[in-house]
């Protein structure tokens, strides 16, 4: 991400509608992992601002991993949170030694996906969790996967050929009950551009607590067929559950 950035995702991680239906979402997913499991050691690569590593928490002992050093230096000085600097392309730790490995919006950050899903398996334990969130198809590429530095958005069909050989328990789109506004958004901002605060990301077209409100509510209803492992047909986001 551009080096201000951070300092505007770490209000945007607790605060925006995206961020914190996203969380909930995730953690009924993990939840449902660590139901009855004890303390489980987890790795969260990727951890941007840690409020996925302060969510991940509840469930065991989390190793956090930040490739962005001023990102990282920035988590460092406000949160005491496990936290190294590194790349999921190189994870220093040794095979099967986490129950549980995420990287939420990762791997669309690398060239080399396909080492950086290798990586998360190696350092699995046998019977382990792997989840992963991407963002999806290519048609909504904008400036705000400019500004991420973003390789790639994925279809399903990509995610699965992405996981080949891997047992994946679930996959499914998410964020799909607002899929149609922001479709509309991406596609009308290719032909005129939107004035957005900070850094330039989605996150600064609206500045409406109301409308964070409304849209927050909306997204996190989609936990109840997630949560049920029902398969979202579309959606602006994936969401890969795999075993080890």
């Amino acid at each position: 991400m551009d080096k201000n950035y951070y300092v505007e995702y770490y209000n945007l991680e607790r605060e925006n509608w995206w961020f914190k239906a996203r969380l909930h979402i995730i953690r009924a997913q993990i939840q449902q992992v660590a139901a009855g499991r004890g303390n489980l050691k987890i790795l969260n690569i990727g951890a941007a601002t840690g409020a996925t590593s302060q969510m991940l928490e509840e469930f065991g002992t989390v190793k956090s991993i930040e490739y962005d050093k001023d990102c990282y230096a920035f988590v460092k000085e406000r949160l005491s949170i496990d936290l190294e600097q590194g790349s999921i392309l190189e994870l220093q730790f040794a095979e099967n030694e986490f129950d549980i490995v995420c990287a939420f919006d990762v791997i669309e950050h690398v060239q080399d996906d396909t080492k950086a899903v290798s990586e998360m398996f190696r350092v699995c334990k046998p019977e382990g969790a792997v989840f992963i969130t991407v963002p999806a198809f290519m048609f909504l590429w904008s400036k705000h996967d400019e500004v991420n530095h973003h390789y790639r958005r994925y279809t399903s069909r990509q995610l699965k050929t992405l996981l080949t050989g891997k047992r994946i328990s679930y996959i499914s789109y998410f964020n799909s009950i607002l899929f149609l506004p922001i479709a509309g958004v991406r596609m009308l901002g290719k032909l005129i551009p939107f004035k957005r605060k900070g850094s330039g990301s989605d996150f600064g077209l609206m500045d409406s607590k109301m409308l964070n409100v409304l849209f927050y509510n909306l997204f996190l209803t989609e936990n109840v067929w997630l949560s049920k492992k029902i398969p979202m047909p579309f959606g602006i986001s994936l969401l890969a559950m795999c075993r080890k």
